[in-house]
């Protein structure tokens, strides 16, 4: 049971890495933008192709798929979605679907429909066991390197004066012009930033989650449940959505294989029903 508690709470935050640019974008921008996996698709096939290609190491790959992913969501967000701001969620959700769709086929078509795989450095690769629980290597870094992004992200958003420039433009953008905050970089700002984490978290979860041009289809639906059940207004309610979410995930398939994958469903559900605007929101929130 502790075993598979480990790999829940590594799974879950995974999937927190990987839906936080979603609720970033979603939560400080309201835009609704479900090619965010397409994006965490980036990455991973970027941190594979510069690992077999290039030669370049994992963790000088892991930097580069942020990067990558990054660059791309900046440039479509200053091309292609900032014409969708301020538009009816259909047509954002339209918009994006669409994109989703779009990136599938490319990858498809430039790097064929089999599954990828990546090599992990020697001591990431096995497991150990103390105290009875077993403990993946690979799964320890990721729980290591996603605890340090939590930490980051919390304290980008609330202490720093990025963050409160990026509240304000969100609440008030004609007060923020006024004030002389550019709305425009903020917002691009923050896309590329919240692409940039889908991309690492693509990258992270090549190896965990498999890595295939439907990668976005198969995932989108996490993503959405993450942002669902947690609320958007902090990215404390998207991490604890994950850690549950991922556990249940994990326990489900163990214990009731086959009904496993329909277990996150359940939780979604009756949490939704508990608290319908998610699990932590502002007062006065929606």
């Amino acid at each position: 049971m502790l075993t598979i508690l480990f790999d829940g709470i590594a799974y879950g935050m995974l999937l927190f890495v990987l839906a936080s640019g979603l609720a970033i974008t979603l939560g400080l921008m309201n835009f609704v933008n479900l090619a965010h996996g397409a994006f965490a698709m980036v990455g991973g096939y970027a941190t594979v192709l510069v690992m077999s290609r290039l030669g370049v190491p994992f963790f000088g790959a892991l930097p580069i798929a942020f990067i990558v992913s990054a660059v791309l969501g900046g440039i479509l967000e200053r091309t292609l979605y900032k014409r969708v701001y301020g538009q009816s969620e259909l047509n954002q959700v339209l918009f994006t679907i669409g994109l989703t769709f779009m990136a599938i086929a490319t990858v498809d078509y430039f790097m064929g429909s089999t599954q990828q795989f990546l090599t992990l450095p020697a001591w990431l690769q096995g497991r150990t066991e103390i105290a009875g629980i077993g403990i993946g290597y690979y799964r320890l870094f990721v729980i290591v390197v996603c605890v340090a992004l939590v930490v980051a992200l919390q304290l980008i958003l609330s202490k720093t004066r990025f963050g409160s420039r990026l509240r304000a433009s969100v609440d008030d953008p004609r007060a923020a012009s006024g004030l002389g905050i550019n709305i425009n970089f903020m917002f691009l700002t923050t896309f590329a930033f919240g692409s940039g984490l889908a991309g690492l978290g693509g990258a992270l979860g090549a190896d965990m989650l498999g890595l295939d041009p439907i990668f976005p289809l198969k995932f989108m639906i996490y993503f959405l449940v993450v942002v669902a059940v947690g609320g958007t207004s902090s990215l404390t309610g998207p991490l604890l959505a994950s850690l549950l979410l991922g556990i249940a995930d994990v326990a489900g398939k163990y214990y009731i294989p086959d009904l496993g994958a329909f277990i996150i469903y359940g939780v979604m559900i009756i949490t939704l029903m508990w608290r319908p605007q998610g699990l932590f929101v502002r007062a006065g929130g929606k």
